[in-house]
């Protein structure tokens, strides 16, 4: 297949086209390098069927034309990381709402497959844990500029479902939650590069809030599979899903869980949320999938542990330090 991915050269895209080429198909990769990077790419844009175009989904024409000549297109491009959320308001909705609906409107002039990474962000301040995919949302204000990502996730969705009903574009969305791997910067607020990186060097490893609010790891690895398992998904059109893991972990155990597996003799240092983000800000105190729905439609089942992702960011890390 010539497959489009869309922000293709960010953290999972290019674990994901990495995939696709392995199983032989041609893939084009629209990204305009704002959080992706030529580096993510490196040693297979060298003519192996891949070919990366340095634009922005927010050009429409170029958008059709990829379209056009695609047979099946993955949207990833997105803003992405908390502190580009807070810092770039206008940006990350602009490149969310308006990206996505180009990318769309040529999806049905095309009739061409979709599928749409979305976010667990847009549960909101929800608090029946685990998350599934029919619970209502809770949104923050419209002041507080951190639910500005979730609300223009949430319109990406939206939309994607409105094709698919008056039209059944075939479209699916995923809700990803905190992916980490390999290639993955601690540049935009992702937590376990960023914790790692401050151990390796002997920094203290800084923990917002009081550091008893948890999350779950889900290994990019795990992520790009289920991501090309429901391309050929025809039961999931029209719906959807959550992808991540279910292993939930507080932040604080698991500073000191990367303190431990580094041997680092770095304090870990609690940082309030006004002083790192300013006055204001929100959080959800725990984001726990439920998987139940993904798993019946593909199978999906994690393999890899927290301890699995640790052990190969650490790796990555160390050895570019």
């Amino acid at each position: 297949m010539n497959i489009l991915v869309t922000g293709g050269a960010g953290f999972i895209g290019s674990h994901l086209c990495r995939t696709l080429l392995d199983e032989g198909h041609e893939v084009v990769v629209l990204d305009d390098l704002s959080t992706g990077t030529y580096q993510n790419l490196e040693g297979i844009e060298d003519g192996r069927r891949l070919r990366l175009i340095v634009d922005s989904v927010n050009n429409a024409q170029l958008v059709d034309q990829c379209v056009r000549e695609a047979d099946y297109v993955y949207h990833l491009a997105s803003a992405v990381g908390v502190r580009l959320i807070i810092d770039q308001p206008v940006r990350t909705i602009e490149s969310i709402v308006g990206g996505t609906e180009n990318v769309l409107k040529s999806c049905a002039r095309y009739r061409r497959p979709f599928l749409l990474t979305s976010t667990s962000e847009v549960y909101g301040k929800g608090s029946k844990v685990p998350f599934t995919e029919d619970d209502d949302t809770v949104m923050g204000p419209t002041s507080t500029r951190r639910w500005s990502y979730a609300c223009a996730k949430a319109l990406d969705e939206f939309l994607a479902l409105a094709y698919w009903v008056e039209s059944r574009l075939p479209v699916t969305v995923v809700r990803l939650f905190n992916t980490v791997g390999p290639r993955q910067t601690g540049q935009y607020g992702m937590v376990i590069p960023s914790f790692v990186m401050q151990a390796l060097q002997g920094k203290p490893i800084t923990v917002y809030g009081d550091g008893t609010q948890s999350r779950c790891f889900a290994h990019v690895k795990d992520v790009v599979g289920a991501l090309n398992a429901l391309r050929d998904c025809k039961a999931a059109h029209g719906q959807v899903m959550n992808i991540g893991n279910d292993q939930e972990i507080t932040i604080m155990e698991l500073a000191r869980k990367v303190k431990e597996m580094t041997g680092s003799a770095s304090e870990i240092q609690l940082v309030p949320y006004s002083e790192a983000y300013g006055a204001g800000f929100d959080d959800m105190h725990r984001r726990v999938p439920n998987l139940a729905k993904i798993r019946s439609l593909i199978g999906y089942q994690p393999t890899q542990s927290l301890e699995d992702i640790l052990r190969d960011v650490i790796a990555e890390k160390r050895a570019k330090l």
